[in-house]
């Protein structure tokens, strides 16, 4: 993590309290109390957070929540198929949200209409709102 990231230190965690002391006693209270057990257990909590920090990317995430879970009892196998899930959901945002593409290309219907009406050298033009508007209903 050193490379990218500069790896954590206790006066990097001071200057940051001492930056910002309110703020920081309000993070570490709303951090203690979403971890504690509630309706989920502890470590389900942490499971999920392992597998949030891999689609939120965040290294630091990454390891302290890998070791809190391992604290609270989680398994290598729990964290791994918990991964699993994280990336199949961040796969399968970036498939659904084709829907979108599907529906402008409907919408403008490229390829049929439009398509061989727009003049490649208009576009190469600082083009206006109005003129982009009207190639499109046209």
């Amino acid at each position: 993590m050193a490379e990218m990231y500069p790896s954590p230190t206790h006066e990097m965690a001071q200057k940051r309290r001492s930056l910002a002391p309110s703020q920081q006693a309000a993070f570490d209270a709303f951090s203690k109390v979403v971890f504690a057990d509630g309706a989920l257990p502890a470590k389900i909590k942490q499971i999920i957070a392992v597998a949030v920090a891999h689609v939120t990317q965040c290294p630091y995430c990454i390891n302290g929540h890998t070791k809190a879970a391992l604290r609270a009892g989680a398994t290598p196998e729990e964290l791994m198929e918990a991964v699993w899930v994280a990336a199949e959901m961040r796969a399968g945002g970036a498939y659904a949200h084709s829907a979108l593409m599907l529906a402008q290309l409907s919408k403008i219907r490229i390829g049929r209409q439009l398509a061989p009406q727009i003049d490649a050298r208009i576009l190469l033009v600082r083009p206006s709102t109005d003129a982009i508007t009207t190639l499109l209903h046209h």
